[in-house]
C-alpha cells in the first residue's frame, strides 16, 4: 500500500486543488534554500508523486508567471524556474511565520485588546507584545482564570476543521514507513502545504488557550516534530543525480533553523 496514499487523498477530496499555490509551497519548502532555482523535471516529479498532472502543473506556472510570481530560463533543453523579486518580497514574511520555533516556555503575562466595532466591540487575548497595534484599548497582565465557555470558542468550526486534517495527516506520518527519499520529498511538502495554509489564514492559538478538546493541543510542536522526521529522506532527494535530474545545491543554514530544530539538536 501506497504509504503516502491518505494524504494524497485527504488534499484532492477538499474540492479543487489550487495546484498554484502547492508550487509556491514546494518553492518554499525544496528550493530556497537548495539555491532558489528548480528544474521543471524535478518539480515535475514531486508533483507527480501528490497526484498532479503535468497539464495541471504546466496551467499553474504559467499563472505564477503572470502573476509575477516566478520566472524561468531556458538551459539547453532544461526550463529552469525560480522565484521573482516581487515573488521573494511576497514569500519572506511567510517563510518567517511557517517555520517560526514551537513555544518552548509557558505564558507568564497576557494581553487582552479590545476593537471598537460599532455597539459590539470584539476582544481578544494573546502572550504580552503580539496584540495589533491598532487596537483600541490594551490591558495587560497575569491571567487569573478563563471559563471553559471562553476557552472552546477561541478556535471557530473552520479552524477546528483545519486543526483535524493536520492532526490526520500528522497521524499517518508518524506511523508511514517511508524508504524512499522521493516519498520523504512529497510527504513534506504536503505536510506543510496543510501547515502553511491554517498558519496563514487562522490566528494561531497559543498552547494555554487551546480547548480540551481540539485535535492537537500543540500544533506548531507536532508539525515540527513530523518535519524533522521526514527531512532526511526529502534532502536526501534533492541531493540525488538520477533519472535525469541533476542534484541541487547544497543547502544552506536556513534549514536547520527551521522550527528552532538545530535548536534541539
Amino acid at each position: 500500500m501506497d504509504p503516502l496514499r491518505p494524504l494524497i487523498d485527504a488534499l484532492h477530496s477538499e474540492g479543487r486543488l489550487r495546484v498554484w499555490s502547492l508550487v509556491i509551497t514546494v518553492f518554499g519548502d525544496l528550493v530556497q534554500h537548495r539555491g532558489g532555482v528548480i528544474s521543471t523535471a524535478r518539480l515535475g516529479a514531486v508533483m507527480s508523486r501528490i497526484g498532479v498532472e503535468k497539464g495541471a502543473l504546466r496551467t499553474a506556472l504559467s499563472r505564477l508567471g503572470r502573476d509575477g510570481w516566478v520566472e524561468s530560463e531556458r538551459v539547453g533543453r532544461t526550463s529552469l524556474y525560480r522565484l521573482s523579486p516581487q515573488g521573494l518580497e511576497r514569500f519572506a514574511p511567510a517563510t518567517s511565520l511557517i517555520y517560526a520555533p514551537p513555544q518552548t516556555g509557558d505564558v507568564e503575562h497576557w494581553s487582552l485588546y479590545v476593537y471598537l466595532n460599532g455597539s459590539l466591540p470584539s476582544v481578544g487575548l494573546v502572550p504580552e507584545g503580539r496584540a495589533p497595534l491598532d487596537a483600541d484599548c490594551v490591558v495587560t497582565g497575569r491571567l487569573a482564570e478563563m471559563s471553559p465557555a471562553y476557552r472552546a470558542r477561541i478556535l471557530d468550526d473552520e479552524m477546528r476543521a483545519a486543526l483535524t486534517a493536520l492532526a490526520a495527516d500528522i497521524a499517518v506520518l508518524e506511523q508511514a514507513e517511508l524508504s524512499e527519499p522521493l516519498d520523504g520529498a512529497a510527504a513534506r511538502v504536503m505536510l506543510v502545504h496543510r501547515w502553511r495554509r491554517l498558519v496563514l489564514r487562522h490566528p494561531e492559538p497559543v498552547r494555554e488557550l487551546m480547548p480540551q478538546d481540539a485535535a492537537l493541543s500543540d500544533p506548531r510542536a507536532a508539525t515540527a516534530s513530523v518535519y524533522a522526521r521526514v527531512s532526511p529522506l526529502a534532502e536526501a532527494w534533492l541531493d540525488q543525480a538520477e533519472g535525469g535530474l541533476a542534484a541541487m545545491p547544497a543547502p544552506d543554514a536556513g534549514l536547520s533553523q527551521r522550527f528552532g530544530l538545530s535548536e534541539g539538536s
